[in-house]
């Protein structure tokens, strides 16, 4: 009954159009074969008619956009580019210099209505009625004036895309086919049954029809596994890479990390949204003291730290350590042989820096696996990071997430792994696969301007 309404309403709406002088509300009946590797010349007069908003429901997900979009920019200096964070401010598009197009807001949940079902009532009382009916509206103006919509996420912009009538394209970030099926492309055990099974993929019936053309001109899912079963539907699928990955291989590495002889570098992934964070760091330092308690050596610590986030409550945490000497790694905290520091806003280097992760995070967890390392995940008490989204994670990065149910029992789950190389050889070669490779955002771009931007002779 839910999804037939949706339907319904959808072709209302699509059959209501704004009467506005000059109008181009519509789609095309042919997308053209575009092929990223050949070589291109971009005629500024039709680079000059693009006009893209790129529609994103999180953070990591802004960040994704927005690399995609600095891309388009350097292709088509004069495109017409905006956006619309569904979750939060979009500080992610303003750090580019991207328009925020319509009305945004920070809801009570901070976008995670599917992890605990008791912040939906919390969010409607904040206004996410009235809030998404603005953004609809600001969608509908926008096909109105002849522009072109990327949807990068899940089902949210998605059917925000379809509803508003433009043309549009789909980022796909939060489903992969690994969340169903293993390396070999065969239903996980546990899995057996389940819905998604039963019904042909991770992508449900109803997210398949919003991806048909002629509509959904491409859609970029963020592995080939995932991109194959789409396929098999008549989905006009992009094989191009992860855009998760390309901040990660094209940022600052780390530099060389000077280890003593049986020194242990660890990456701490606490998350980035306030309370849940400080829950979350509590339970990861109790899991580097157990690994402390167990290794033989020294350890350094980098937690990487969103630069949002307040270090106060963080600091209350490290009761019976001592301020160390602040260093590349930033602030820095001893106890013992364990040495932690607060490295704030270098994600590239944090995720390079360490041979292992402890990790209560969503996005920078995976873009650490896909460098080929090993990840441990607690369950937290979310809104995030609950027991179920850590279940998923580890369908989804396989061998490479490590589910470790209390922090006291993190130190010899580490020292087991290390001490395996077969074991490390193969997560090495699971985490890439499972990733996919970079490079996606400038492919995705390319992509985007052929079909909408016009290709000339220049």
């Amino acid at each position: 009954m839910l999804f037939a309404s949706i339907f319904s309403l959808s072709r209302y709406l699509r059959e209501w159009t704004p009467s506005r002088p000059g109008s181009r509300i519509g789609f095309r009946q042919h997308v053209e074969t575009f092929t990223a590797p050949c070589k291109l010349h971009y005629n500024q007069n039709f680079a000059r008619c693009m006009k893209l908003l790129c529609l994103s429901n999180g953070h990591g997900e802004d960040k994704i956009a927005a690399r995609i979009l600095t891309e388009l920019r350097k292709l088509c200096p004069e495109a017409e580019l905006s956006a619309l964070p569904i979750v939060g401010t979009g500080q992610a598009y303003r750090r580019i210099q991207v328009p925020i197009w319509g009305a945004v807001q920070v809801l009570p949940s901070g976008g995670f209505l599917n992890m605990d079902s008791r912040q939906f009532w919390r969010d409607l009382q904040g206004g996410l009625v009235g809030l998404t009916w603005a953004q609809w509206r600001s969608t509908r103006q926008w096909a109105a004036e002849g522009g072109h919509i990327l949807a990068v996420g899940d089902l949210v912009p998605l059917l925000m895309a379809r509803l508003s009538g433009a043309s549009y394209a789909f980022v796909g970030t939060a489903k992969s086919e690994y969340y169903l099926r293993d390396g070999a492309g065969q239903i996980l055990a546990h899995r057996q049954g389940s819905w998604e099974a039963r019904t042909g993929g991770v992508y449900f019936p109803w997210e398949r029809w919003l991806l048909q053309p002629p509509q959904c001109a491409a859609v970029f899912p963020r592995d080939s596994l995932t991109c194959g079963q789409l396929q098999k539907f008549g989905i006009p699928v992009q094989d191009l890479g992860n855009p998760m990955m390309d901040d990660v291989m094209a940022g600052p590495m780390a530099r060389a990390v000077s280890r003593s002889v049986g020194e242990l570098v660890v990456t701490l992934l606490p998350g980035s949204r306030p309370p849940e964070v400080y829950r979350n760091w509590a339970a990861i330092l109790a899991g580097v003291e157990s690994l402390a308690a167990v290794w033989s050596g020294d350890v350094q610590a980098i937690a990487a730290i969103d630069p949002s986030l307040d270090l106060g409550p963080l600091r209350e945490s490290l009761v019976g350590w001592q301020a160390g000497e602040k260093g590349e790694w930033g602030e820095c905290w001893v106890r013992g042989r364990v040495a932690v520091h607060f490295c704030v806003d270098r994600y590239a280097d944090c995720l390079a820096a360490g041979e292992v992760a402890v990790a209560m995070a969503g996005t920078a967890t995976e873009q650490f696996v896909g460098q080929g390392k090993a990840a441990f995940i607690l369950p937290g008490e979310g809104p995030q990071f609950t027991r179920l989204f850590a279940e998923r994670q580890r369908d989804l990065l396989g061998e490479s997430i490590v589910l470790v149910e209390e922090s006291g029992d993190l130190g010899r789950a580490v020292v087991g792994l290390l001490g395996d190389v077969d074991l490390r050889g193969a997560i090495g070669v699971n985490g890439r696969l499972r990733m996919g490779k970079a490079g996606a955002a400038v492919g995705i771009a390319e992509y985007l301007v052929g079909i909408w931007g016009g290709v000339g002779d220049g």
